[in-house]
C-alpha cells in the first residue's frame, strides 16, 4: 500500500488507475494466500491433534493486536473511503482478518485452559478462511477485475 499511495496525486488518473487496479489484484491474491496458509495450519492441527502451547509473549501479542488492528482497520477504511480506493478498502479488511484470528488464538487458548477444548483454535480458524476466501473474491469483483 505504500506503494500504491506514494503516487497518489502525482501522476495522471489514468495511470493512477492503472496503479490502483494492480494493488486490488495484489491485495486479492494476498487474502487467497493467507486463507490458503490458515486452512493448511488449521486442518494440520486438527489431523495432528496438535494441543496449543501458549507462551505469555504470544498472548500479549494477541492482546495488543485485539487492541490496535480494529483501530488500524477503522483508520484505514475511512481513508481508503475518502480517497475512493478499493485497494485500501481491501488492505482494511485484511487488518480485520488480523484482528479475527488474534481472537482466534486467545479463544482457542482460552477454551483449550478452560475446557480441554484443544480444537476450538484450528476450528476458528476454519471460518476465518471463509471470511478470507470471501474477501478475497469480493475484492477481485469490486475491482471490476473479473466477470464470474
Amino acid at each position: 500500500m505504500i506503494w500504491r499511495l506514494r503516487k497518489h496525486g502525482k501522476i495522471s488518473e489514468e495511470e493512477e488507475e492503472r496503479i490502483e487496479r494492480k494493488a486490488v489484484r495484489l491485495i486479492a491474491c494476498t487474502f487467497f494466500i493467507l486463507g490458503a496458509y490458515v486452512l493448511y495450519e488449521s486442518v494440520e492441527k486438527l489431523y495432528l491433534h496438535e494441543i496449543p502451547n501458549p507462551s505469555l509473549l504470544g498472548i500479549l501479542i494477541a492482546l495488543i493486536s485485539l487492541i490496535v488492528m480494529p483501530i488500524l482497520f477503522s483508520m484505514k477504511y475511512q481513508t481508503g473511503k475518502s480517497m475512493r480506493s478499493k485497494s485500501l478498502v481491501a488492505d482494511s479488511k485484511e487488518t480485520l482478518a488480523c484482528t479475527f484470528l488474534s481472537g482466534a488464538l486467545l479463544l482457542g487458548l482460552g477454551l483449550n485452559y478452560l475446557y480441554g477444548l484443544w480444537q476450538a483454535d484450528p476450528i476458528v480458524g476454519l471460518l476465518i478462511v471463509v471470511y478470507l476466501t470471501k474477501e478475497g473474491y469480493a475484492t477481485l469483483k469490486e475491482g471490476e477485475l473479473c466477470r464470474c
